[in-house]
């Protein structure tokens, strides 16, 4: 499926080729501390299939598998655009749905580190909702 999106104020755009069952929800600890969620949504696919413009920078961190990961975002509006691990050979990048145009159309498919989900994620089924900010 080709996909595109950018960051929240345009400066970081891309396309990509994506297989749709590859969208997950991470609800790793990491992810909700960097996202300020409780959870985050990617889809993975080879650093090949990804065609990046504009502008970036890099935060190094290491993730509890002990790897090196770089963040990817935007430099002006602090958009998380993907996570990938550094060092040589070839690379999975883990690209943030929510900068999707196409977002709607890639439900998660799995569901990871649900070890460190929050417990009322599952209850919010049942959370009453509005269709606007009130």
């Amino acid at each position: 499926m080709e996909i595109d999106g950018q960051c929240h104020c345009g400066q970081v755009r891309y396309t990509a080729t994506v297989d749709p069952h590859n969208a997950s929800v991470c609800h790793c600890t990491d992810c909700q501390r960097i996202s300020g969620s409780a959870f985050r949504t990617t889809i993975r696919l080879p650093n090949s299939d990804l065609h990046m413009t504009g502008e970036t920078k890099i935060y190094k961190k290491i993730a509890a598998s002990g790897t090196e990961r770089a963040l990817v975002f935007c430099p002006t509006c602090g958009t998380q655009m993907l996570g990938m691990p550094t060092g040589d050979g070839p690379k999975r990048i883990s690209l943030r749905l929510g900068t999707s145009n196409q977002r709607a159309q890639l439900p998660p498919q799995r569901q990871i580190w649900c070890s460190s989900a929050m417990p009322w994620v599952e209850g919010l089924a049942d959370v009453p909702k509005s269709p606007a900010q009130d």
